[in-house]
């Protein structure tokens, strides 16, 4: 194993749960990463909540790939030191396209999460920069805070964080960027589907909102 892992290149992202290194792996570009420690947390709790967790999303890397999802591929899974090697996508992400790229991706987006959805794994981390364009393929990032769950109310937190973000980070194209969004994610789940989630969506803004007049 040894041979095959170059030593870190450099950082890339400081997270909050985890910290991504350009490395390589088997003499090719790789991205590796490692979830962080929890300072607040029992010693002995944090650990084997971090090997779960990194055990349970190289999973969820591998398995949306059975449902035509394009991800990077899991080269290894180090549970003890909280490692995942992961192959490097090269690209651009779609956060850094411009406005009328990042509108007409967001209907391939939409379409993409409503597999996701329709196969029960919610993303947990739906954002622009969780998606790169390399050499026409749409793939998707990080499955840190993904779940298995069928839940509607699970699947318009995914919705409503990726509305937050267009709203946030693209707001001159918001409103375009979102029914394109919509019209992808009802091609995958179908209009009934779209209704329920749409509507539990609805929901939790005005639970914001109440929480703001409050």
């Amino acid at each position: 194993m040894s041979g095959s892992i170059c030593t870190v290149l450099r950082l890339v992202k400081k997270g909050a749960e985890a910290d991504i290194y350009l490395t390589t792996w088997g003499g090719s570009r790789a991205v590796l990463k490692i979830r962080k420690r929890k300072e607040y947390r029992n010693e002995v709790l944090d650990n084997r909540i971090r090997a779960q967790r990194t055990a349970r999303e190289a999973r969820m890397i591998s398995e949306v790939k059975s449902f035509g999802v394009s991800t990077p591929l899991v080269y290894f899974v180090n549970q003890e030191n909280f490692e995942i090697y992961l192959q490097y996508v090269g690209g651009m992400l779609v956060r850094d396209l411009h406005g009328v790229a990042i509108v007409k991706l967001c209907e391939r987006i939409g379409r993409m999460v409503g597999i996701l959805h329709k196969n029960g794994v919610m993303h947990g981390d739906l954002t622009t920069s969780n998606f790169i364009l390399s050499h026409g393929r749409l793939v998707i990032l990080d499955f840190g805070l993904a779940q298995h769950t069928e839940r509607v109310e699970d699947h318009a937190i995914d919705l409503r964080l990726f509305k937050e973000v267009l709203n946030s980070a693209h707001a001159s194209i918001v409103d375009s960027a979102w029914r394109s969004f919509l019209r992808g994610y009802a091609n995958s789940v179908g209009t009934q589907r779209l209704g329920q989630v749409l509507s539990q969506v609805s929901v939790i803004e005005g639970r914001g909102r109440y929480a703001n007049v409050v």
